[in-house]
């Protein structure tokens, strides 16, 4: 049986192909000249000491290509200032897109010179469709002088044409129900540290503005459940939270032997602009255990928990699978695929090395999901999902990765995904 995909373009996912739309694909992986320039800046005066590589990236391998010397990794007393940046562009087409061109990009840098600093992060992209969809996500994980604040930012732009298949998990892919809106996403957080430990505290506002939104109705010709629970033009959820964070990871982008842990609850509040009072909480967890000191293999646990509660929470401010800051959450089923007031979700993946320069490594994980069901509010399903992937070192300062994962869910969902740095 041939398969035939869709092509959707999710933050710092580039792509996510999923069963039932013909598609051809043509993706670039290319890093730019900045990119050499900033392996390059780690060469100048303010080294102390130098040895030879043992680890290497896509520039190492260009580098290579063009004859010319391999730089050494040289470790420097003065780093702050330095940028490790990557960029990844694409192209693709689908019948439901048409034509679509992306680009993905990280910047890394620390803020001092202490070794116990924390690396910072920014990741953005923008895509735009023959279709005319637009997605524009700013992502950023900041830590100042002896990590004394996170500053953490999420910022995304949609114009945004998908699917919606109803809530709670007893829905199908054929009852999509084609949606468009247009949405801003601003959440920022400012986290303080709390004497020396791996704690932190803080305050967030967090906006979910939807406008503009429009549904053509299920194939089915039935009624939709967005319809049923109350279909809008606009909606607003509009908060400020209260966050606790504990995070070990010295490096964001590439997490080893570190634990994470976030606690978001958020009233959004009429007050404040939402449409409706009601309260939010969100608790990720993660832990990494590497495995051996002779290699870098990671077997890597997450847990990502959604819950809405006391209000009636806007239809597309749901608990959604693909709806969390990086979309990466729920591989193996399209974003959307199932939304409730609640959602459980937990992963499991191990990241082992290839080649021995650091260059090739890949991944096999496994993920479950489950979200309540609508009225009753109850768990009543699980979907599982399992897949395997490739990892492409194309920054080996900042550990940056290209990510490309094939995942097998059940009821014939499946799907490749393309990231820039590692799934969580």
């Amino acid at each position: 049986m041939t398969r035939i995909y869709n092509v959707y373009f999710l933050n710092s996912n580039l792509f996510f192909f999923n069963q039932k739309a013909k598609l051809g694909l043509c993706a670039g992986m290319f890093l730019l000249a900045a990119n050499v320039a900033a392996q390059k800046n780690d060469t100048e005066d303010t080294l102390t000491s130098c040895k030879k590589i043992e680890q290497e990236d896509i520039v190492d391998v260009y580098r290579r290509i063009i004859k010319k010397p391999v730089k050494d990794t040289c470790e420097s007393v003065e780093k702050a200032g330095k940028l490790h940046y990557a960029i990844l562009p694409a192209a693709g087409y689908s019948s439901v897109t048409g034509f679509a061109v992306a680009a993905a990009g990280n910047a890394a840098f620390y803020t001092d010179n202490q070794n116990s600093t924390k690396l910072s992060a920014i990741d953005a992209s923008v895509s735009y469709t023959q279709k005319n969809q637009i997605i524009l996500p700013i992502l950023s994980n900041i830590w100042t002088r002896k990590n004394s604040f996170n500053l953490l930012g999420d910022w995304r732009f949609y114009k945004y044409p998908e699917y919606t298949y109803g809530l709670g998990g007893h829905t199908t892919l054929q009852n999509k129900d084609p949606l468009n809106y247009s949405n801003i996403i601003i959440h920022e957080a400012v986290l303080k540290h709390i004497d020396n430990t791996a704690f932190y505290a803080g305050l967030a506002y967090n906006l979910n503005y939807h406008w503009n939104i429009s549904e053509a109705g299920p194939t089915d010709g039935g009624i939709s459940d967005f319809k049923k629970y109350g279909l809008t033009k606009q909606s607003v959820s509009s908060g400020i939270s209260v966050n606790a964070l504990f995070d070990t990871r010295k490096n964001s982008i590439n997490p080893s032997d570190a634990v994470y842990g976030s606690v978001a609850f958020c009233p959004n509040l009429t007050m404040l602009g939402s449409n409706h009072n009601y309260q939010s909480l969100i608790v990720d967890l993660r832990k990494y255990f590497k495995l051996s000191k002779k290699s870098d293999n990671v077997l890597a646990f997450w847990s990502y928990n959604w819950f809405t509660f006391n209000g009636n929470v806007p239809y597309l401010d749901m608990p959604s699978t693909g709806w969390d800051p990086y979309a990466n959450m729920g591989r193996g089923y399209i974003q959307s695929r199932f939304r409730g007031k609640n959602l459980l979700y937990a992963e499991a993946e191990y990241r082992f090395g290839i080649t021995r320069n650091g260059l090739v490594g890949g991944v096999v994980f496994a993920n479950a999901q489950s979200v309540t069901d609508w009225p009753s509010n109850k768990f009543q399903t699980i979907y599982p999902a399992v897949g395997t992937g490739i990892r492409i070192k194309v920054n080996r300062d900042s550990k940056t990765n290209i990510c490309i994962d094939y995942a097998l869910g059940i009821n014939g969902s499946n799907g490749v995904f393309i990231n820039l740095g590692e799934v969580f």
